[in-house]
């Protein structure tokens, strides 16, 4: 329910917006503001696709959460997809999504969410050696069986 308010109120908080802050500015700084935020949004998205990969092994080897760099790239292209639509409202957010410390402050919040209603996945890594045993008949006849064979 409350996904679908919001897609019925942006737009209507987008006109709102374009009437109010469209007629106080006048028609070109609105149309420049437009392109402007629309060129930032299309630099944003082209930053994290060059160097999304090369900067990204370096982030996941400094953190202790390996989710975390990935949380950060996730709200960049967020914020550049914000920036991309026309608007003053999608705009602002996109602006304050490109801001470090909020951003930090919301991945906190959503993981938070998610750890509350047990949508976080913790998962144990066991590492061990194996090696691969023939069946008999098969390969080196002068190893023994396996114990894990019947014999």
């Amino acid at each position: 329910m409350w996904v679908l308010l919001a897609i019925l109120a942006v737009p209507l908080i987008e006109i709102g917006l374009f009437v109010t802050l469209g007629g106080a500015i006048g028609l070109w700084a609105t149309l420049a503001w437009a392109l402007v935020s629309a060129a930032l949004g299309l630099v944003v998205l082209k930053g994290i696709a060059t160097t999304g990969s090369v900067t990204l092994g370096r982030d996941m080897q400094e953190l202790a959460d390996p989710l975390s760099p990935i949380a950060h790239r996730v709200m960049v292209v967020m914020a550049g997809g914000l920036l991309l639509l026309p608007g003053f409202f999608t705009d602002a957010l996109g602006i304050l999504v490109l801001i470090p410390p909020l951003r930090t402050l919301v991945i906190r919040l959503v993981g938070r969410r998610l750890a509350k209603r047990g949508m976080v996945v913790q998962s144990t890594v066991i590492e061990g050696e194996w090696h691969e045993v023939p069946l008999p008949g098969q390969g080196n006849s002068s190893a023994p069986p396996s114990q894990w064979t019947r014999h």
